[in-house]
């Protein structure tokens, strides 16, 4: 007969797994769900064919996924498993929806080329968001580095390669030239995704506001939300013409860091090399004189 031996550390191991999940943990979450949530009703409004609603999916899916994590530092529910679940999110999202909503929307008159051109972008969303999860963590990156994306952020590629349907809602005719224009577009902002290309995030730009420029804000985000839901199309483009011209100017600002940094270098490399200052006999001190006769030490035996 087997006698059962007490085994504390899965009992341990069981009350951890039975412990009960703060709250504030759970509220970043649920945000990221439902921006899936989103991001999925943007697929089935293009697949039947309602391009406005596919499109405002996209840019509610786009809302949530800027304020989920700002939600969780500020109620401290950060966590690994919230982190994992918004990348997958955000592949969906800002990867294979955008990319189905431009292949049902015009990249299928290529037929294999369009959906070609859509799988692409898709890919680079997924190989975009691997390559953040991987560099977040590393210990090399200069202080100033946490201010720029490397590549253009999946939620901006997703607002910037629907152009084409932004344009077309605004009532540009479509022509022959439309799907061949869209799908070097599509793998065009692809590639961006993907590159090296230093875009600037604002995300140190501050996380108080002062008190006077606290009534202006609210009238600014009111006056955009309301632009946004009058002039969705007007909005979207000239958003997505200003965001792809400010690109050079986050490189430049961006050169200009690393520029400062190899100059600091030198600057203490030369001070390392550089010898130290000569001493000429007058910096000596001055020499004692010996003791006299009776003064010095003497060995008792």
């Amino acid at each position: 007969m087997i006698v059962p031996t007490f085994d504390p550390d899965r009992r341990e191991t069981r009350r951890a797994r039975l412990r009960a999940i703060p709250i504030r943990t759970l509220v970043p979450n649920l945000i990221t769900l439902l921006a899936l949530c989103a991001g999925l009703t943007g697929i089935r409004m293009a697949v039947e064919g309602r391009l406005e609603y596919a499109l405002a999916a996209i840019v509610f899916a786009a809302a949530l996924d800027g304020i989920d994590g700002r939600v969780a530092r500020m109620m401290k529910g950060t966590s690994r498993f919230g982190a994992e679940l918004d990348s997958l999110a955000d592949f969906v999202n800002f990867g294979v929806a955008p990319g189905l909503i431009l292949y049902f929307w015009g990249l299928h008159d290529l037929k294999s080329a369009g959906w070609i051109a859509a799988m692409v972008f898709a890919i680079c969303g997924g190989l975009r968001l691997a390559r953040f999860n991987v560099a977040i963590d590393d210990p090399n990156k200069p202080a100033w580095a946490g201010t720029f994306f490397t590549g253009v952020p999946a939620p901006a590629g997703a607002i910037t390669v629907l152009l084409p349907i932004y344009l077309s809602l605004l009532g540009l005719p479509t022509t022959a030239a439309t799907a061949p224009f869209t799908l070097v577009y599509t793998l065009a902002i692809g590639f961006l995704m993907v590159s090296r290309l230093p875009v600037y995030s604002g995300k140190k730009l501050g996380t108080r506001v002062a008190p006077e420029m606290v009534l202006p804000i609210f009238v600014v985000v009111v006056l955009f939300v309301a632009l946004l839901i009058s002039y969705p199309w007007e909005v979207l483009t000239v958003g997505t013409l200003v965001y792809l011209g400010s690109l050079p100017f986050g490189l430049a600002l961006y050169r200009r860091h690393v520029r400062q940094d190899a100059e600091r270098a030198a600057q203490a490399e030369r001070a390392e090399r550089a010898p130290p200052p000569a001493s000429s006999g007058h910096d000596l001190p001055p020499r004692e004189p010996p003791p006299a006769e009776d003064e010095r030490p003497t060995h008792l035996n």
